[in-house]
């Protein structure tokens, strides 16, 4: 789908990168200058990258390069720049969640997915944007101000890993970390046009050594890290990096990347309008991904997953009594005015519950899990909307209570995903009315082989997108 730019590394796939680094036809101190000079042209338009790393980055190329000429074993993003979202710690960098009153909280060890990127030889660039405690579809926050889209102002760029979407769509680096609750990678790897994945829950390790309390339950459920790039085959090797084990996470397992081969013809169900309020455009990606994949030997069907509205129901449930109890008091007294608008529109959407009924709601997941592996035996493909909506306007959320429910209920093909734990690739299938659209592709558990294998046939076909310019 990605076009490169043959004299600007910057604009090169971090496969081609780490592949070019390893053969010494390039060096990372080039890639890595690349990179800072793109972010020192499109940053002050775009706020993506709000703390730049350059002699960090520059000393790391500098010893990536050293080991190129040493001829040990090189990792697979081995003097490729990247970049990191600031909800995760960094050793000697702010933890800081677009929270002002965390602006000195510093890391003194590397989180889990910090650490795997320098094993796997990645070089850190910078750190990106989000939302005020990581909490919307929008990443703006009284610390680092806004971030915008490049493909304009007026559209945001998502949440909340917007700053890496907008990073990465732009060209400061490679591969950008993100992190998904809700849609927090998809999301914005939609809303910038560029190819995010959401992980299976238990395949990249996760830990803030900062942090003074373990995850609350649904997050250690629903919470993943993962990468977004501009194009799979980045996504591949940004999992392969990222999903090295790590002690520190009780949760991680050791299951092999690569899955059995799937029985053929492969079944994959397409759902373009599952709650009947899609734009036309939405739909029509879906539908143009299932014509494709027909044309590719796939058993395409038009069909729902089973009991698709009462997995993005149970999202809200389990998260938002959750969040009453753990995030909201945190909102309240530590966050912005825009974090904590978005806070009681969410609050407001779903009923409050007592303890038999959030006992009840995890009773329900299993039940909703069987139907989905069951259904998954027919069809382990499964295409939806990541939106029902095209990219949302510049801080809608903040317009008035009930846009605030409108929005929760364009992203329930989101919000169902991580309620039941499945793998999640967002792929982008062209433009419409000049703005991003995509399709994301769902597969069982631990198949990100198979989510990616798809992503990149749908992508073979797709209008090819390009690094962009920051547009007004």
């Amino acid at each position: 789908m990605v076009t490169r730019r043959e004299n600007e590394l910057w604009s090169w796939s971090a496969v081609d990168l780490a592949r070019g680094i390893a053969t010494r036809a390039i060096s990372s101190r080039d890639a890595v200058q690349s990179s800072l000079y793109r972010i020192a042209k499109v940053n002050p338009a775009l706020n993506a990258v709000v703390e730049v790393l350059a002699d960090e980055a520059l000393a790391a190329a500098d010893t990536a390069d050293a080991v190129v000429k040493s001829s040990a074993e090189l990792g697979v993003l081995h003097g490729v720049p990247v970049t990191i979202k600031v909800n995760v710690d960094q050793r000697g960098h702010a933890t800081t969640n677009g929270v002002v009153a965390f602006r000195d909280v510093i890391a003194t060890e590397d989180s889990p997915v910090v650490a795997n990127f320098r094993k796997a030889g990645a070089v850190i660039v910078g750190r990106t944007n989000t939302p005020a405690f990581s909490h919307r579809w929008f990443t703006n926050n009284d610390l680092h101000g806004a971030t915008y889209n490049p493909w304009g102002r007026h559209l945001t760029p998502g949440g909340s890993s917007g700053g890496a979407a907008s990073a990465v769509a732009s060209g400061m680096g490679a591969i950008a970390h993100g992190n998904d609750f809700g849609g927090s990678i998809r999301y914005p790897a939609y809303a910038c046009g560029v190819a995010g994945l959401r992980p299976t829950p238990g395949r990249i390790p996760a830990f803030n050594p900062s942090a003074t309390s373990d995850r609350p339950i649904t997050a250690q459920m629903m919470s993943v890290q993962g990468p977004l790039a501009r194009s799979v085959a980045d996504l591949r090797a940004g999992l392969a990096a990222m999903a090295q084990a790590d002690a520190r996470d009780g949760t991680w397992l050791p299951v092999p990347l690569q899955g059995a081969p799937l029985k053929r013809p492969i079944g994959v169900a397409i759902a373009p309008a599952p709650f009947g309020d899609e734009a036309p455009e939405v739909s029509a990606a879906v539908r143009a991904a299932g014509h494709w994949l027909a044309e590719a030997g796939f058993a395409v069907e038009e069909t729902l997953p089973p009991r698709l509205a009462d997995a993005a129901d149970l999202w809200h449930r389990l998260v938002i009594n959750e969040e009453r109890r753990v995030l909201a008091p945190m909102i309240r007294k530590f966050g912005d005015d825009r974090s904590r608008y978005n806070l009681e529109g969410h609050i407001a959407y779903a009923p409050e519950l007592d303890g038999d009924q959030v006992l009840a709601c995890f009773e329900q997941r299993l039940a909703i899990v069987r139907a989905w592996q069951l259904f998954q035996e027919r069809c382990p493909v499964i295409i939806l909307p990541v939106s029902a909506q095209l990219p949302f306007r510049f801080d809608q959320d903040q317009e008035d209570a009930d846009v605030v429910h409108a929005l929760l209920d364009a992203q329930r093909p989101l919000l169902a995903v991580p309620a039941l734990g499945f793998p999640s690739v967002v792929v982008p299938t062209g433009t419409a009315g000049g703005v991003p659209v995509g399709v994301q592709v769902i597969a069982g558990r631990f198949r990100e082989d198979v989510c990616l294998a798809i992503a990149e046939m749908i992508e073979a076909r797709a209008s090819t997108l390009t690094p962009i310019d920051p547009r007004d």
